[in-house]
């Protein structure tokens, strides 16, 4: 890679990452906001706070998970919160006999109840199996965040909410939004919770 292809690389991120970011905030607060007020009646209620995402997504769905049910800010209560990606017996033995796209939602019909949140996040909004995830969480009456981008695509018809950030060329700008809006989130239920 020469000098020159370097400093243009390093602008042009700069550049996209700067503009998506700002309308990232500009736009999505209210729905932040929304997305804190679920989590709070959920908690609330004696639920739990489930999340599902493929490579990248599944990264930052255990990331999210780790903050509320460790901590984020300081020591507290833990906040109940699950990745289901984590447990490699229930993925492969759920892939193998029922198919990929069911690895979540064979989950959710095992530990999701009546009252939880399910947040599946997914940069294209077609993942089959958050998909399918929020399917099996609105059967199971469990409301459902959609982390996106854009209008959510297919997910979004699942969705009590979407979350879409106002970007659909670069993943990276995508996901990189995801966790920002993700650390907003937790922050915002901590302390709705009073648990710091």
């Amino acid at each position: 890679m020469t000098k020159d292809y370097f400093d243009h690389l390093w602008e042009t991120t700069h550049t996209t990452h700067r503009h998506v970011l700002d309308a990232t905030f500009v736009q999505l607060k209210a729905k932040i906001e929304s997305w804190v007020d679920m989590a709070v009646s959920s908690i609330e209620q004696g639920g739990k706070i489930l999340f599902c995402g493929n490579g990248g997504s599944a990264a930052d769905a255990q990331h999210l998970a780790a903050e509320l049910s460790v901590r984020l800010l300081g020591n507290r209560r833990a906040i109940p919160a699950l990745c289901l990606s984590l447990d490699p017996s229930a993925i492969t033995a759920t892939g193998n006999d029922f198919g990929f796209e069911n690895v979540f939602a064979r989950q959710i019909e095992a530990l999701g109840r009546p009252g939880d949140l399910l947040v599946g996040i997914s940069t294209s909004g077609k993942s089959p199996n958050v998909i399918k995830a929020m399917e099996a969480a609105r059967a199971a009456h469990i409301k459902v965040i959609g982390l996106g981008a854009a209008d959510g695509g297919e997910m979004a018809r699942l969705c009590d909410l979407v979350i879409g950030v106002p970007e659909t060329r670069e993943t990276a700008r995508i996901q990189e939004m995801h966790i920002t809006l993700g650390h907003v989130f937790c922050f915002a239920l901590e302390k709705r919770l009073n648990l710091t």
